[in-house]
Protein backbone atom coordinates (compact mmCIF):
# COMPACT_ATOMS: atom_id res chain seq x y z
CA UNK A 1 0.00 0.00 0.00
CA UNK A 2 1.40 3.39 -1.00
CA UNK A 3 0.93 6.82 0.53
CA UNK A 4 -1.10 9.77 -0.69
CA UNK A 5 0.24 13.32 -0.52
CA UNK A 6 -1.93 16.33 -1.30
CA UNK A 7 -0.09 19.39 -2.62
CA UNK A 8 -2.25 22.24 -1.32
CA UNK A 9 -2.30 26.03 -1.22
CA UNK A 10 -4.71 28.65 -0.01
CA UNK A 11 -4.79 30.61 -3.26
CA UNK A 12 -4.02 30.22 -6.94
CA UNK A 13 -0.72 31.35 -8.41
CA UNK A 14 1.56 29.92 -5.74
CA UNK A 15 3.12 27.46 -8.18
CA UNK A 16 1.44 24.42 -6.63
CA UNK A 17 0.98 22.53 -9.90
CA UNK A 18 4.56 23.25 -10.97
CA UNK A 19 5.80 21.90 -7.64
CA UNK A 20 3.59 18.82 -8.08
CA UNK A 21 4.96 17.95 -11.51
CA UNK A 22 8.63 18.52 -10.66
CA UNK A 23 8.54 16.83 -7.26
CA UNK A 24 6.93 13.81 -8.90
CA UNK A 25 9.75 13.64 -11.46
CA UNK A 26 12.35 13.72 -8.67
CA UNK A 27 10.62 10.91 -6.77
CA UNK A 28 10.26 8.82 -9.93
CA UNK A 29 13.93 9.25 -10.81
CA UNK A 30 14.80 8.04 -7.30
CA UNK A 31 13.23 4.69 -8.20
CA UNK A 32 9.81 5.16 -6.61
CA UNK A 33 6.58 4.46 -8.47
CA UNK A 34 4.68 7.74 -8.70
CA UNK A 35 1.12 8.55 -9.72
CA UNK A 36 -0.09 12.14 -10.18
CA UNK A 37 -3.79 12.95 -9.90
CA UNK A 38 -5.09 16.36 -10.93
CA UNK A 39 -8.01 16.96 -8.56
CA UNK A 40 -8.73 20.47 -9.85
CA UNK A 41 -11.91 19.56 -11.71
CA UNK A 42 -12.84 23.14 -12.61
CA UNK A 43 -9.48 24.78 -13.46
CA UNK A 44 -7.28 21.86 -14.51
CA UNK A 45 -3.87 22.73 -15.94
CA UNK A 46 -1.50 20.01 -14.77
CA UNK A 47 -1.71 18.20 -18.13
CA UNK A 48 -0.43 21.34 -19.87
CA UNK A 49 2.66 21.33 -17.65
CA UNK A 50 3.36 17.72 -18.69
CA UNK A 51 2.73 18.12 -22.42
CA UNK A 52 -0.60 16.28 -22.32
CA UNK A 53 -2.81 18.77 -24.10
CA UNK A 54 -6.51 17.90 -24.16
CA UNK A 55 -6.34 14.17 -23.30
CA UNK A 56 -9.35 12.26 -24.60
CA UNK A 57 -10.27 10.55 -21.32
CA UNK A 58 -9.75 12.20 -17.93
CA UNK A 59 -10.64 12.00 -14.25
CA UNK A 60 -13.88 13.78 -15.08
CA UNK A 61 -15.06 10.84 -17.18
CA UNK A 62 -14.02 8.43 -14.43
CA UNK A 63 -15.99 10.37 -11.82
CA UNK A 64 -19.03 10.60 -14.07
CA UNK A 65 -18.99 6.84 -14.66
CA UNK A 66 -18.29 7.19 -18.38
CA UNK A 67 -14.83 5.57 -18.27
CA UNK A 68 -12.74 3.17 -16.23
CA UNK A 69 -9.69 4.39 -14.31
CA UNK A 70 -7.29 2.45 -16.51
CA UNK A 71 -8.56 4.27 -19.60
CA UNK A 72 -7.72 7.71 -18.16
CA UNK A 73 -4.13 6.98 -17.12
CA UNK A 74 -1.22 8.35 -19.16
CA UNK A 75 2.51 8.04 -18.70
CA UNK A 76 5.24 10.65 -19.07
CA UNK A 77 8.75 10.95 -17.64
CA UNK A 78 8.30 7.65 -15.79
CA UNK A 79 5.18 8.95 -14.01
CA UNK A 80 1.60 7.76 -14.32
CA UNK A 81 -0.78 10.68 -14.71
CA UNK A 82 -4.53 10.96 -14.22
CA UNK A 83 -5.42 14.41 -15.64
CA UNK A 84 -8.63 16.32 -15.09
CA UNK A 85 -10.68 17.56 -18.02
CA UNK A 86 -10.20 21.07 -19.34
CA UNK A 87 -13.52 21.64 -21.24
CA UNK A 88 -16.27 22.89 -18.90
CA UNK A 89 -18.70 20.35 -20.33
CA UNK A 90 -16.72 17.62 -18.58
CA UNK A 91 -16.92 19.33 -15.19
CA UNK A 92 -20.69 19.26 -14.90
CA UNK A 93 -20.93 15.47 -14.92
CA UNK A 94 -18.05 14.75 -12.52
CA UNK A 95 -18.96 13.56 -9.03
CA UNK A 96 -16.37 14.34 -6.37
CA UNK A 97 -17.84 11.74 -4.03
CA UNK A 98 -16.43 9.02 -6.31
CA UNK A 99 -12.87 10.10 -5.45
CA UNK A 100 -12.95 7.50 -2.67
CA UNK A 101 -12.81 4.61 -5.11
CA UNK A 102 -10.19 6.30 -7.31
CA UNK A 103 -7.82 7.08 -4.42
CA UNK A 104 -8.17 3.58 -3.01
CA UNK A 105 -7.46 1.87 -6.31
CA UNK A 106 -4.39 4.01 -7.05
CA UNK A 107 -2.72 3.72 -3.64
CA UNK A 108 -2.89 -0.07 -3.82
CA UNK A 109 -0.49 -0.05 -6.76
CA UNK A 110 1.95 2.81 -6.30
CA UNK A 111 4.50 4.14 -3.81
CA UNK A 112 3.36 7.77 -3.98
CA UNK A 113 0.03 9.21 -5.05
CA UNK A 114 0.64 12.95 -5.50
CA UNK A 115 -2.61 14.92 -5.57
CA UNK A 116 -2.64 18.37 -7.13
CA UNK A 117 -5.52 19.91 -5.19
CA UNK A 118 -7.63 22.91 -6.20
CA UNK A 119 -6.66 26.11 -4.36
CA UNK A 120 -8.88 27.48 -1.65
CA UNK A 121 -11.60 25.80 0.38
CA UNK A 122 -14.34 24.94 -2.11
CA UNK A 123 -15.97 21.49 -1.93
CA UNK A 124 -13.59 20.02 -4.54
CA UNK A 125 -10.55 21.23 -2.58
CA UNK A 126 -11.80 19.88 0.73
CA UNK A 127 -12.75 16.56 -0.89
CA UNK A 128 -9.22 16.12 -2.25
CA UNK A 129 -7.62 17.22 1.01
CA UNK A 130 -9.84 14.91 3.05
CA UNK A 131 -9.01 11.96 0.83
CA UNK A 132 -5.25 12.32 1.31
CA UNK A 133 -3.39 11.00 4.34
CA UNK A 134 -0.62 13.61 4.05
CA UNK A 135 -0.34 17.19 2.86
CA UNK A 136 2.44 19.49 1.68
CA UNK A 137 1.45 23.12 2.12
CA UNK A 138 2.72 25.43 -0.64
CA UNK A 139 2.97 29.16 0.02
CA UNK A 140 4.76 32.22 -1.29
CA UNK A 141 6.65 34.52 1.10
CA UNK A 142 3.83 37.07 1.09
CA UNK A 143 1.39 37.91 3.88
CA UNK A 144 -1.74 37.24 1.80
CA UNK A 145 -0.46 33.84 0.63
CA UNK A 146 0.61 32.87 4.15
CA UNK A 147 -2.76 33.93 5.60
CA UNK A 148 -4.57 31.70 3.11
CA UNK A 149 -2.14 28.84 3.77
CA UNK A 150 -2.94 29.14 7.47
CA UNK A 151 -6.61 28.44 6.71
CA UNK A 152 -5.67 25.31 4.74
CA UNK A 153 -3.51 24.16 7.63
CA UNK A 154 -6.39 24.51 10.09
CA UNK A 155 -8.74 22.58 7.81
CA UNK A 156 -6.09 19.85 7.46
CA UNK A 157 -5.97 19.55 11.23
CA UNK A 158 -9.75 19.20 11.40
CA UNK A 159 -9.57 16.46 8.75
CA UNK A 160 -6.69 14.81 10.63
CA UNK A 161 -4.51 15.00 7.51
CA UNK A 162 -0.83 14.66 8.38
CA UNK A 163 1.13 17.84 7.57
CA UNK A 164 4.54 16.87 6.19
CA UNK A 165 5.75 20.47 6.11
CA UNK A 166 5.87 23.69 4.14
CA UNK A 167 7.13 24.39 0.65
CA UNK A 168 8.00 28.07 0.32
CA UNK A 169 7.97 28.82 -3.38
CA UNK A 170 9.19 31.74 -5.52
CA UNK A 171 11.58 33.03 -2.88
CA UNK A 172 13.53 36.15 -3.80
CA UNK A 173 16.47 37.16 -1.67
CA UNK A 174 17.00 40.56 -3.30
CA UNK A 175 13.84 42.15 -1.92
CA UNK A 176 12.39 42.60 1.53
CA UNK A 177 10.02 39.76 2.41
CA UNK A 178 9.22 37.46 5.28
CA UNK A 179 12.06 35.16 6.22
CA UNK A 180 11.75 31.38 6.33
CA UNK A 181 11.87 31.47 10.11
CA UNK A 182 9.07 34.04 10.26
CA UNK A 183 6.89 31.96 7.93
CA UNK A 184 7.56 28.83 9.98
CA UNK A 185 6.59 30.71 13.14
CA UNK A 186 3.34 32.03 11.66
CA UNK A 187 2.30 28.66 10.23
CA UNK A 188 3.73 26.67 13.15
CA UNK A 189 5.35 24.24 10.73
CA UNK A 190 8.81 23.51 9.35
CA UNK A 191 9.81 24.26 5.76
CA UNK A 192 11.05 21.11 4.03
CA UNK A 193 11.36 22.83 0.67
CA UNK A 194 12.51 26.32 -0.32
CA UNK A 195 12.25 27.00 -4.04
CA UNK A 196 13.87 30.24 -5.26
CA UNK A 197 12.49 32.44 -8.04
CA UNK A 198 14.05 31.16 -11.27
CA UNK A 199 13.41 32.24 -14.86
CA UNK A 200 13.96 28.62 -15.91
CA UNK A 201 10.61 27.80 -14.29
CA UNK A 202 8.72 30.18 -16.59
CA UNK A 203 10.54 28.85 -19.65
CA UNK A 204 9.76 25.24 -18.74
CA UNK A 205 6.07 26.06 -18.23
CA UNK A 206 5.96 27.65 -21.69
CA UNK A 207 7.39 24.45 -23.21
CA UNK A 208 5.19 22.14 -21.11
CA UNK A 209 8.24 20.34 -19.73
CA UNK A 210 9.12 20.10 -16.00
CA UNK A 211 12.10 22.32 -15.22
CA UNK A 212 13.81 19.40 -13.50
CA UNK A 213 13.81 17.66 -16.90
CA UNK A 214 14.55 20.70 -19.03
CA UNK A 215 17.44 22.01 -16.94
CA UNK A 216 18.41 19.82 -13.98
CA UNK A 217 21.25 22.19 -13.11
CA UNK A 218 19.02 25.23 -12.54
CA UNK A 219 18.70 26.62 -9.03
CA UNK A 220 15.02 25.64 -8.92
CA UNK A 221 15.89 22.08 -9.99
CA UNK A 222 18.46 21.74 -7.24
CA UNK A 223 15.95 23.04 -4.72
CA UNK A 224 13.16 20.67 -5.79
CA UNK A 225 15.67 17.80 -5.70
CA UNK A 226 16.38 18.63 -2.05
CA UNK A 227 12.63 18.70 -1.42
CA UNK A 228 12.29 15.25 -2.97
CA UNK A 229 15.12 13.88 -0.87
CA UNK A 230 13.49 15.33 2.25
CA UNK A 231 10.25 13.54 1.34
CA UNK A 232 12.10 10.25 0.91
CA UNK A 233 13.90 10.74 4.23
CA UNK A 234 10.58 11.40 5.97
CA UNK A 235 9.31 7.98 4.98
CA UNK A 236 8.90 6.95 8.60
CA UNK A 237 6.63 9.92 9.34
CA UNK A 238 4.55 9.63 6.15
CA UNK A 239 1.24 7.91 6.75
CA UNK A 240 0.33 5.16 4.33
CA UNK A 241 -3.12 5.19 2.78
CA UNK A 242 -5.05 2.71 4.89
CA UNK A 243 -8.35 4.32 5.86
CA UNK A 244 -8.43 7.86 4.43
CA UNK A 245 -11.88 7.53 2.97
CA UNK A 246 -14.03 7.63 6.08
CA UNK A 247 -13.05 11.30 6.47
CA UNK A 248 -13.86 11.98 2.82
CA UNK A 249 -17.31 10.42 3.00
CA UNK A 250 -18.09 12.30 6.22
CA UNK A 251 -17.29 15.63 4.54
CA UNK A 252 -19.33 14.86 1.42
CA UNK A 253 -22.48 13.55 3.12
Amino acid sequence: MGCSIAIASGKGGTGKSVITSNLSVVLAKSGASVFILDADLKMANLSLLLDLEYPDVTLNEVLSGEAELKDAVYEKYGIKILPAGIPLSRVRKARADKLEKVFKEITQNTDYLIIDTPPGLEVDAISALAGAENVLLVTNPEISSIADAFKIKKVSEILNTNLLGLVINRVRYDISELSVREIETILESKAIGIIPEDQEVKRSVAFGVPFYIKNPDSIASKAVYRLGMNILRKKGSIIESKKPYERLLKILR
